[in-house]
């Protein structure tokens, strides 16, 4: 088979990542390793950012999924096609990976069903292959092959939950938010806002990530605050900003939306 050109899935620029511990030091031995990798944490909080930045750091290709319900094992391994010259066997993103030594990022691994899942344990376990049963091939991966998935166990339930056999085969590193100064920084310098705003959006976030388990399942990611500073730099006015990207896409209770708004508008107002 002739080589696969990997520069499409290749991370051209340094993606901004601010480091909040020994992360990098961390995935960077796990990678060498060649250990499969799990990232827990809130939603918005950082990890596809965090894959993003170590892909590029440690020069590899990223094959990202997102993974739904509705995925099936084809979806990820691939199927036959129909073509003008007949059927046409067509590698679906976990095998391209594996062929590629690209790292194959698995996100939101638990929106998957279980049987799907099933499919990357013999590429996360000492075989490192993928049976293509349907092609009648065995794959074995690339050395500079790895799979990361990602999930939030703050949505986990007993049907959204990974295997004993599937966790056992992952290595984990475990996401929050970070401290208030960091995400200031984080803020301010992707959103293109002055540090007083961005102190302020983030003083909003802490209000709402106070109430989770009080009305709230998550609180103000710091994505959302990102999103809020940019329309702030745009020119909207900072409360107009904070309800739009902050407070209506978390909830659509009333009463909590307007314990939030009273929140934007102590900083904002």
């Amino acid at each position: 088979m002739s080589e696969i050109d990997s520069a499409p899935y290749r991370i051209a620029a340094q993606p901004y990542y601010r480091p909040v511990g020994n992360e990098v030091d961390l995935y960077t031995a796990a990678y060498a390793a060649r250990m499969p990798m799990m990232l827990k944490g809130p939603t918005g909080c950082g990890k596809s950012r965090f894959v993003e930045y170590m892909a590029w750091k440690l020069k590899r290709p990223l094959i990202t999924v997102a993974c739904n319900e509705d995925m099936t094992a084809a979806d990820l391994i691939g199927r036959f096609l129909l073509d003008i010259n007949g059927t046409t066997w067509r590698d679906g993103p976990l095998t391209l990976a594996a062929r590629m030594g690209a790292i194959c990022y698995l996100d939101e691994v638990v929106e998957a069903r279980q049987d799907t899942v099933v499919v990357i344990h013999s590429l996360t376990d000492h075989r490192r292959t993928l049976p293509l049963e349907k092609k009648g091939e065995v794959v074995e991966a690339h050395p500079d092959f790895q799979v990361v998935i990602s999930y939030n166990p703050g949505y986990q339930s007993l049907t959204k939950d990974l295997k004993p056999s599937t966790r056992q085969r992952f290595g984990a590193m475990v996401f929050d938010f970070p401290n208030p100064d960091v995400e200031t920084e984080i803020v301010a310098h992707e959103a293109g806002v002055d540090s007083i705003t961005a102190v302020k959006l983030v003083e909003v976030a802490q209000r709402s990530r106070n109430l989770r388990g009080h009305g709230l399942d998550e609180g103000i990611s710091t994505r959302l605050l990102v999103y809020a500073g940019r329309l702030i730099a745009m020119g909207i006015p900072p409360a107009d900003a904070c309800r739009t990207a902050l407070v209506r896409p978390l909830t659509d209770d009333p009463d909590m939306q307007d314990t939030l708004d009273a929140a934007v508008d102590t900083f904002f107002g």
